[in-house]
């Protein structure tokens, strides 16, 4: 008889990791037999700790800050997100190759699409402020559902036409637009989707100074960020009657694709899983 599967999350540090928390619930409201772990790894260990996960008997796993990129270059095998974004986040193995993906961006449509169905239904136009990681995550998946435009603005534009360069090698077709960072308020008059993909608002960071004033009433303004849940950006939204979408659903819907893939069965993102991490984000008190 074959012992339960097991996957894990590596990082520097992994101990704030949510990970473990959802995979966790997962495996026990369906009763599947696993685990989910957690390992601290060095800088520049990535791929030797990865190539042995099947002999400690792992399926796969997780991959946070800092460690993206360097198991990036461990993989044998990308998905073109992986290949666009030049990062991976979940990882698993076939035929004995190290296979990699970057969920970010499908599980911020996902979370869109939960919370604000028919989003894309008109063509939206959409507005990235950013261009780490995360945004380069989040393009190719907004792209799938064809958008009239994406807008990509950041405070080093040598790096925001770096990313909008790298998109249009696997995507020539796209209307990627690349803006100088002060000219973001600007480009809210013709926005539907406004999303934040900086750390600017998170705690500990200085907040995203932006006036809302030029959005239209009828845009969405989405944040990434989900500590603190509602961001000064989001709280500027609500006070003028906008739709939201916060960071937390990013981060649930992000861990479906790796689950399934390690345990067999396609996980639901609810509201009953929703409240459990939120409780693990409330300050401890003593």
């Amino acid at each position: 008889m074959s012992n339960p599967p097991k996957a894990l999350i590596i990082g520097r540090p992994v101990k704030h990791a949510r990970s473990p928390l959802i995979h966790a619930y997962w495996l026990e409201k369906l009763g599947i037999p696993g685990a989910y772990d957690r390992q601290d790894v060095m800088p520049g260990a990535v791929s030797a700790v990865l190539r042995e996960l099947p002999s400690g008997g792992y399926v796969g796993g997780n991959v946070t800050v800092p460690h993206k990129e360097e198991a990036f270059l461990a993989c044998d095998r990308l998905s073109e997100v992986a290949r666009a974004v030049k990062a991976v986040n979940t990882l698993w193995f076939e035929d004995g190759q190290l296979c990699g993906d970057n969920t970010d961006g499908s599980g911020f449509v996902a979370h869109l699409d939960q919370t604000h169905p028919g989003w894309d239904h008109d063509h939206p136009r959409i507005l990235l402020l950013g261009s780490g990681g995360a945004a380069r995550g989040l393009i190719v998946p907004l792209l799938e559902r064809a958008p009239k435009s994406i807008t990509v603005t950041n405070r080093s534009e040598e790096r925001a036409q770096k990313l909008a360069e790298d998109i249009r090698l696997a995507r020539p077709e796209a209307d990627l637009r690349v803006i100088p960072w002060d000219q973001r308020e600007k480009a809210l008059t013709e926005a539907d989707l406004l999303i934040n993909t900086t750390s600017l608002g998170m705690n500990g960071q200085p907040a995203l100074e932006l006036d809302l004033s030029n959005l239209p009433s009828t845009a969405i303004v989405a944040d990434i960020v989900y500590i603190p849940l509602e961001t000064p950006l989001l709280a500027a939204a609500h006070a003028r009657g906008l739709r939201t979408l916060d960071g937390l659903g990013m981060l649930l819907h992000q861990a479906v694709p790796g689950f399934e893939r390690w345990f067999g069965v396609k996980p639901a993102v609810t509201e009953a899983l929703r409240a459990h991490i939120l409780a693990d984000l409330q300050p401890k008190t003593a």
